[in-house]
């Protein structure tokens, strides 16, 4: 597979409302799996489709339930990759939670963003089959995060705290 390059601001393809996928043949699979290998290599925990200059509302996302609570005496949790298409947040809690977040397309940034606490997703798999996820904490702020980008919003847009962080300060990133 490819690595992809990573479009950064100020490119007008994070600011455009992404197209629905339609066709899930063999240029779609190939899209999913270089995704899958640039969020990777990047290294991130999500990446939507325009951060790699194609405007179409897919995402993925690869992220721990418990990967904030790794410790030395107990192993790593396994990942869970995600491959979201067409999705849409179709329930939001009223408890909003305010995090820290970065991302790829606005690098040596972070910022303060309130989310919803939980979040229930509708969405079709990388192979057009309908998924539904219910999220809550760090993985319904990455859903969120990651499905602002199809819309063509920035976390930076939900927010008025930006800085540039410390070298010893771990932000996960999209």
């Amino acid at each position: 597979m490819a690595i992809l390059d990573i479009v950064k601001v100020p490119d007008t393809v994070l600011r455009r409302k992404a197209r629905k996928v339609t066709d899930f043949g063999k240029d779609f699979q190939l899209l999913v799996s270089n995704m899958i290998d640039t969020m990777r290599d990047a290294p991130g925990v999500g990446l939507a489709a325009p951060q790699v200059a194609v405007s179409e509302r897919l995402v993925v996302v690869e992220y721990a339930d418990d990967e904030d609570e790794e410790n030395e005496e107990t192993p790593p949790a396994a990942k869970k990759l995600y491959v979201l298409v067409n999705p849409e947040i179709v329930v939001k809690s009223d408890e909003m939670v305010l995090g820290i977040e970065g991302c790829l397309s606005v690098p040596d940034l972070v910022g303060e963003v309130d989310r919803h606490e939980r979040i229930t997703v509708k969405a079709l798999n990388r192979h057009g089959q309908p998924i539904k996820i219910k999220a809550e904490g760090w993985l319904a702020r990455i859903f969120q995060h990651e499905i602002d980008h199809i819309e063509g919003i920035l976390y930076t847009d939900r927010t008025d705290k930006v800085w540039k962080p410390r070298d010893d300060e771990e932000i996960p990133l999209d």
